[in-house]
């Protein structure tokens, strides 16, 4: 690959994350979204069911969507670039249909460089889908990387890895503190964020480092 081709690679100005839930797309990849927004790259960001059925007892049953536009804010995101919608968790096997539709419409509307989606191993059925249909819908007009859920994953491929600093990830903690209505969950945790963070800087010889699969690669 010539040296000009690969500054092309770099071009990646418009990027979506697709969540299938509010707090996905954080999770995977909060601090390469913080990176990004400081780099001055246009952040689009879409969840596709505030998991109202899955609130815990003693929160309103849109805590979820108020606790992502905390934490998008946080992380940088304009609030008219977060889109939130309302499919039931744990259902989207039952509405692949209008879950593609909406992808297409997203991808003629925005037309982005780079989608960010639930790796291609995740065993999560509304991962799995969203996983799929942005395959169907983006795969011949944008690049798609995989973010890793390790508790979901059976296996992970590390194909591509962000250099982060420890700004970002101090960031996406920030951003996860957000969540209050999940704060039992142990991969919310401090330690577990800044942890894998640093395994993956490890493997290349960063500091700390966001890995992804490479699902889609568009040169232009």
């Amino acid at each position: 690959m010539s040296i000009k081709d690969r500054k092309k690679m770099n071009q990646l100005e418009k990027i979506l994350i697709l969540s299938p839930h509010t707090d996905d797309g954080e999770i995977g990849a909060g601090g390469t979204i913080a990176r990004f927004i400081e780099e001055g790259k246009e952040i689009y960001y879409v969840a596709f069911s505030s998991c109202e059925a899955s609130v815990p007892a003693g929160f309103p049953g849109d805590i979820l969507k108020k606790e992502c536009k905390k934490a998008t804010g946080i992380l940088g995101i304009k609030p008219e670039n977060v889109i939130l919608m309302d499919y039931e968790v744990r259902m989207f096997p039952l509405h692949r249909q209008g879950i593609l539709d909406d992808m297409i419409a997203l991808n003629k509307e925005l037309g982005p460089d780079l989608i960010l989606v639930p790796s291609s191993n995740d065993t999560h059925q509304d991962h799995q889908v969203i996983y799929a249909e942005a395959l169907r819908a983006f795969k011949k007009n944008a690049s798609i990387w995989g973010y890793e859920h390790p508790w979901n994953n059976l296996t992970f491929t590390t194909d591509i890895f962000v250099k982060l600093e420890e700004r970002h990830i101090m960031k996406k903690i920030e951003a996860m503190k957000q969540y209050e209505s999940q704060n039992f969950r142990t991969y919310f945790d401090e330690k577990y964020i800044k942890a894998l963070a640093y395994a993956r800087g490890t493997q290349v010889n960063y500091t700390f480092a966001e890995a992804f699969e490479l699902i889609r690669l568009l040169v232009r």
